[in-house]
């Protein structure tokens, strides 16, 4: 059994342990990141795609008098900004409108957004403004036609499971020892009962023994499993709620902007937003079991349609090309309030410390994974020590240098042009290769053979140069890690990517790859 001795062990690679072991690095611990599957392959990746506050958490802190909603809006209007900034080529500046009917409901949403504008300070991205009846139409001309404007204000929408990789692999550039599809069966204690390493397995049987003077549970939704592996009469802390997605191929979004429906049946929000060329519809809030929490039930798609219906009424028939369902890891709630619906259960988050030295990263939200990451590091340092001082770590396909990262992948965009074939698909397929991999995009292509650069599907166009740098640079090992998760072209459209999972399954074959998928996940 072969073993190691780290600093600090992190269990699960999702949004908050990728985050954490990136920020372990660039404080010079020594890492370890164990994801038990592929990265980002459970809520991470399944997400609504976007930065943001939260206009809903907003309107319930007011209702509700509930200042945990509060700062949590204001914690990730605060966190929205800084991954605009540090990762522009994966998220961007998003317009949404919340459309009304009369004058007073303009006023409340325009005071209510007004806030949410002022929370954020000095990180604003942008003011919200309201927009005159014809303005909506041009934006959205299948909407309702009975509404009076609306209001619009700005968030960011980004991709989720890309940005969660290179946090990773970043982590993994940094220092830290990254293992995928490695489960981690065992802990292991101090004669004194305190927590001294892990014992891991990958999907080959092999095992490996951690020694580590910090360890970290960030596995979300199944974060209780851990907390009891480590102390069997802990009291569960998660209650996971099912988020379901759903992908139109009606272009609902022409000019770009977004829709957030604020009064459904049983009080959601729901977005409609640009997506790919399609439409993404969410999201539903239903409190399920965790083997649940990917399966989207066929009546929550039927509510999320129904309710695009209602607002699109001139539309008769709706082609779903992709549907997606995840589990937030919510804290549950004080025993009095068990009650209370999962939608309005804060996304706050929690760090906790057993008795035995397990730390606990619980709760939260995406767009708050770093804040998530720096309180955890605190009770980090409780353990270690104070930690050394920050050093610079760029994310992948980023620079040190943020003010010249827009001029650069410009520049970069020219010297694609000339590797890349010359199909109408090449404007399309420069974007692609830079909203993924930022700065990198150049080196990726340039060192394939020409006959590999050409675009496989007009929805996204992926090319097989990317596809084996999948496999062998970002441990991609199946299908669904490839189309779903590494181009996100099973998230827009299933039957595409089922078209594609042929090359997709050859290319892994040719690569040695040894765990394939026979259908596709989603």
């Amino acid at each position: 059994m072969n073993k190691h001795d780290v600093d600090l062990l992190v269990i699960g690679a999702g949004a908050t342990g990728a985050c954490i072991a990136y920020e372990a690095c660039r404080r010079g611990l020594k890492v370890a990141l164990l994801e038990a599957g592929d990265i980002g392959s459970g809520t991470s990746c399944r997400s609504t795609k976007l930065l943001h506050g939260g206009v809903r958490y907003l309107e319930l802190a007011f209702k509700n008098l509930d200042f945990g909603q509060l700062k949590l809006v204001r914690e990730a209007l605060l966190e929205r900004k800084y991954w605009l900034e540090k990762t522009p080529f994966l998220a961007h500046r998003l317009e949404l409108v919340l459309p009304t009917k009369d004058c007073i409901g303009k006023a409340y949403y325009r005071a209510g957004l007004g806030l949410y504008d002022a929370l954020s300070g000095g990180k604003s991205i942008g003011s919200s403004h309201i927009i005159s009846k014809s303005q909506l139409n041009r934006a959205l001309p299948r909407l309702n036609d009975d509404l009076n404007g609306g209001v619009a204000y700005y968030d960011g929408q980004f991709d989720d499971s890309r940005l969660n990789l290179l946090l990773a692999l970043t982590a993994e550039k940094g220092g830290a020892i990254l293992r995928t599809r490695c489960k981690v069966i065992e802990l292991e204690h101090q004669p004194n009962g305190k927590l001294s390493g892990v014992v891991s397995q990958d999907i080959f049987k092999r095992q490996e023994r951690w020694t580590a003077s910090a360890v970290v549970n960030a596995t979300g939704i199944n974060v209780d499993s851990i907390r009891q592996l480590a102390q069997p009469d802990a009291t569960p802390r998660i209650l996971a709620s099912r988020g379901v997605h759903v992908v139109l191929e009606e272009k609902l979004c022409p000019e770009g902007i977004g829709l957030i429906l604020p009064a459904t049946d049983d009080g959601r929000v729901l977005f409609i937003l640009p997506f790919f060329g399609r439409t993404q519809i969410g999201t539903t809030d239903t409190p399920c079991s965790i083997k649940e929490a990917k399966t989207p039930s066929k009546s929550e798609q039927e509510y999320l349609i129904s309710h695009v219906k209602r607002w699109f009424p001139s539309l008769k028939e709706l082609t779903i090309k992709s549907t997606w369902a995840g589990g937030r890891p919510l804290l549950k709630p004080p025993e009095e309030e068990i009650s209370r619906s999962s939608s309005s259960v804060v996304r706050e988050h929690e760090i906790e410390t057993l008795p035995c030295g397990l730390i606990s990263a619980m709760g939260g939200k995406w767009t708050t994974c770093r804040q998530i990451a720096l309180d955890t590091l605190k009770a980090v340092e409780s353990l270690l020590g104070p930690l050394p001082p920050k050093r610079q770590l760029p994310i992948i396909g980023s620079n040190n240098q943020l003010d010249q990262l827009p001029n650069l992948l410009l520049k970069q965009q020219d010297h694609l042009r000339e590797y890349l074939p010359k199909t109408h698909l090449l404007a399309k397929q420069i974007g692609h290769l830079q909203s993924n991999y930022g700065l990198d995009a150049l080196s990726i292509i340039s060192k394939s053979a020409p006959d590999k650069l050409n675009p496989l599907s007009e929805t996204i166009p992926v090319c097989q140069a990317e596809i084996e740098h999948s496999i062998l640079n970002e441990y991609a090992m199946t299908a669904t890690d490839i189309l779903a998760r590494r181009c996100r072209l099973a998230m827009v459209d299933l039957t595409e990517a089922n078209r594609l999972l042929p090359i997709v399954q050859n290319l892994l074959r040719d690569k040695n790859t040894l765990l394939e998928d026979l259908n596709l996940e989603n």
